[in-house]
């Protein structure tokens, strides 16, 4: 009797499922079309987008696009510094501010709530006010204009990323932390080893985050690194605009365009369920 009402709920779960899925499929499509019409477009030569009848189909002009933007703004440098750019800052980043999220989650520290106090605080700040002083350390003070560094350093802490790590790591069992100094364990030895390990889902989740955050900022390497040899595929891609005279090379614009949508959709997908999973173990807890 178990079994076969067991059988009845799971097949009405499936029902349900599927006639969800029907109700939201028209929805992903709307939601796709432009993704859809950016690659369609990418492929496709100027006069093909801009004639009476939008095509739909894949043409053959993408890697004839791709060398236009090469040869207008160096895409493919661009490129590779927009890969160091975003892997260095995600892991870098991801580790400093794992660090000081552990730090407030388990250790009391004379001024703990006020620098506490302070972290949040500047959440509510925004960035437009920062820039400006920002560029002028950078760029002025410290001679660091158009170098990768630049676009690097400045904005690696990440107050939400320090919160975020907090609430994770707070929900760690203190048992497992205190057994560890008992055998003996330093503190980066328990924070590398023990505490990290654990909460590989959240590290994950922010990794992607970081990296996806470094991969489309626009504004901050626009101001900073001005040179061809220190931009980054966003500002490369948007210097297209200026770089031709007349009517933009849209068809190139798309193909920048689809190749840097690429590693979003790839990083997105290949490790969605370490995002979803962390994303939810950070705000549970």
């Amino acid at each position: 009797m178990s079994t076969g009402g067991g059988g009845t709920l799971r097949a009405q779960a499936r029902r349900r499922d599927g006639w969800i899925t029907l109700a939201l499929l028209p929805f992903a499509l709307l939601w796709l079309s432009p993704l859809y019409l950016m690659a369609v477009f990418a492929s496709q030569g100027d006069a093909a987008i801009f004639s009476a009848t939008t095509p739909l189909v894949p043409g053959a002009e993408f890697a004839a696009n791709v060398r236009r933007i090469v040869e207008m703004v160096g895409f493919d440098r661009a490129l590779l510094n927009s890969v160091v750019v975003a892997v260095l800052y995600a892991a870098v980043s991801a580790l400093l501010t794992s660090m000081a999220g552990y730090s407030f989650a388990r250790y009391e520290f004379a001024g703990k709530r006020l620098l506490f106090g302070l972290l949040v605080a500047t959440l509510t700040v925004p960035y437009a006010v920062v820039i400006i002083p920002q560029y002028v350390l950078v760029a002025r003070d410290l001679s660091l204009a158009n170098t990768l560094a630049a676009v690097i350093v400045p904005p690696l802490f990440n107050s939400l990323g320090v919160l975020f790590m907090r609430q994770t790591f707070l929900g760690l069992p203190q048992e497992i932390l205190d057994a560890a100094r008992m055998d003996g364990a330093g503190e980066f030895g328990i924070f590398f080893r023990i505490a990290l390990p654990l909460v590989r889902p959240s590290l994950a989740a922010l990794l992607i985050i970081l990296f996806l955050a470094s991969w489309n900022n626009y504004l901050w390497p626009l101001l900073v690194a001005t040179e061809p040899s220190a931009r980054t595929a966003p500002v490369a891609l948007g210097g297209i605009l200026s770089a031709s005279s007349g009517i933009p090379p849209w068809g190139a614009i798309m193909a920048g365009a689809a190749i840097l949508t690429l590693p979003m959709v790839a990083v997105f997908v290949l490790l969605q369920r370490h995002f979803v999973s962390g994303i939810a173990a950070g705000a549970v807890k």
